[in-house]
């Protein structure tokens, strides 16, 4: 680069700097702040007070389970979405990411007028049956999905349309069916992004709170996961949420340097 250009160049970055700087600590500070209240000395006490260890394991069992639903019903919508042309794909893929963008709250709420004991599926289920969804970890699993499998099914997609189709037509002409090629040559080829996508989706169920206390509730032991632990320790034990909050932050770095060498290359 040009001495010229760099001359051009100085003002302009020490314009930008200052907002650029702002930003940063409007990013910043909560977490300093937040790293700042931690009681080291007694943080394990912190995390193993009551209800805090039963809603660390509620979450880890619902979100193993959400990515596991995301994978296996994920992994076949990407491939229709990549693979498919015309007017629909455009459309179904606008409805996939309705949850991004989706108040969590209202998410809740469209649960309940699906799977409640009088909503859309849930009332037929329950009159023809006689059985509701019960406010267990079922419920959790459910909102942890509608919120988390948008994430996996965007990664994986993008990483199937970056597939030359070509391996798709070597594959057919060799005799191989489309579940085959999809199980044995696509699958295989898109790891990285199946497992990129499959970490977006743990990282996302796992901070989820609005849609789940909309429709599982709070109760401790059987739908409190960590984030609504959190939320209820602030008032009867600050320490415990500052805890919580710090093990989730340190979670959330982790995820992100897992996914640096798929996303910021």
């Amino acid at each position: 680069m040009s001495p010229r250009t760099n001359r051009h160049d100085s003002p302009a970055r020490s314009v930008l700097a200052l907002p650029a700087a702002l930003a940063l600590l409007v990013l910043v500070v909560p977490l300093i702040a937040l790293l700042a209240r931690v009681e080291w000395g007694s943080l394990g006490t912190a995390l193993t007070a009551a209800g805090t260890g039963d809603a660390l394991r509620l979450s880890l069992r619902t979100t193993l389970t959400t990515v596991v639903l995301c994978v296996v019903l994920g992994t076949p919508l990407a491939w229709v979405l990549a693979r498919s042309s015309g007017r629909w794909p455009p459309w179904v893929r606008a409805l996939v990411t309705v949850p991004l963008v989706l108040p969590p709250v209202v998410g809740g709420v469209a649960l309940l007028m699906a799977w409640g004991r009088e909503g859309l599926v849930g009332g037929p289920i329950h009159d023809w049956f006689g059985w509701s969804i019960p406010y267990s970890w079922v419920r959790v699993v459910l909102a942890e999905t509608f919120v988390s499998i948008p994430f996996y099914v965007l990664a994986v997609e993008g990483a199937l349309r970056s597939l030359d189709r070509r391996y798709d037509d070597i594959a057919a002409t060799l005799g191989a069916s489309p579940w085959r090629t999809f199980r044995a040559v696509a699958v295989p080829m898109v790891l990285p992004g199946v497992a990129a996508g499959a970490t977006l989706a743990w990282a996302r169920a796992l901070g989820e709170f609005g849609a789940t206390i909309t429709f599982a509730g709070s109760f401790p032991g059987r739908t409190q996961t960590a984030p609504l632990a959190v939320y209820q320790a602030l008032e009867v034990d600050p320490d415990a949420a500052t805890a919580l909050s710090m093990l989730m932050l340190v979670v959330c770095v982790v995820v992100l340097a897992l996914l640096r060498g798929r996303w910021w290359r």
